[in-house]
């Protein structure tokens, strides 16, 4: 046991199902796209896009990195919260982050593909800098760290959907 986290958890098995998902993402043929969100959503009826960009990623380690965020963190509120509460936070808030960057890219005439974990990580985020104020400021420069910093690097990232997602995750915070 580390940190008192159990091996067998909701959050372990939402890295496990994402891992399997990368994998089969890199082996049908255009599987971002598919899976991803992007245009095809609306023009074509991709419905599914807003819950399952949530599992896909840009690359080893995209993905490495998403998921060591949300073992550490997923793992802290699904032992606060519970596995339902949990669930409804990191899924409900996930997609609805998945949306509101949809549109929002949308709006800005931005036609890229967007893949990965990090808006619904960031909902987690921005619940526990509601709910914990002596981890607030920190889970903040944390945001931004993640959102500006890889921007600064010329690396491609939806900086808007760790906003969108912290916004959302401190709104929900207000509610459960």
């Amino acid at each position: 046991m580390l940190n008192n986290v159990k091996t067998f958890s909701v959050t372990n098995i939402i890295v496990f199902v994402t891992i399997i998902t990368y994998f089969l993402q890199n082996s049908i043929p255009n599987g971002s796209i598919i899976l991803g969100l992007n245009v095809y959503f609306l023009e074509y009826g991709f419905y599914w896009q807003p819950l399952t960009t949530i599992f896909t990623h840009g690359g080893v380690f995209h993905i490495a990195m998403n998921m060591f965020i949300l073992f550490q963190f997923g793992n802290l509120v699904e032992q606060a919260f519970g596995v339902k509460k949990y669930l409804l936070i990191y899924f409900v808030g996930g997609v609805l982050t998945s949306l509101a960057s949809f549109f929002f890219m949308q709006s800005m005439g931005m036609m890229h593909n967007l893949v990965g974990a990090s808006g619904a990580i960031s909902v987690i985020i921005g619940l526990i800098a509601l709910r914990d104020r002596y981890q607030r400021q920190g889970m903040i420069v944390w945001i931004l760290l993640i959102s500006f910093a890889p921007l600064l690097l010329g690396m491609p990232v939806a900086w808007y959907a760790h906003l969108i997602g912290f916004g959302f995750g401190w709104l929900i915070g207000y509610f459960i």
